[in-house]
């Protein structure tokens, strides 16, 4: 498969942008300790984890969000 250009990605819309940010931020998530965070990124992701565990139904879904992002392009 050959590896897009900087060229190639402006070429695309807005839409088949965010997808193949996507696919990217799914390819670095797969291997988690390979992403070296701060410690007041831990921290900041622990309070959040633990917000989400008093309180699940605060927030918005993965597809919310995107539905919202995708109404301001």
């Amino acid at each position: 498969m050959k590896k897009p250009s900087v060229s190639d990605v402006l070429e695309m819309n807005i839409a088949e942008r965010i997808l193949f940010v996507e696919h990217v931020w799914e390819s670095i998530a797969t291997v988690p300790k390979s992403v070296d965070l701060t410690k007041s990124q831990c921290e900041e992701l622990d309070r959040r984890i633990e917000a989400y565990h008093k309180d699940p139904q605060t927030g918005s879904s993965w597809s919310d969000v995107m539905k919202k992002i995708l109404k301001t392009l």
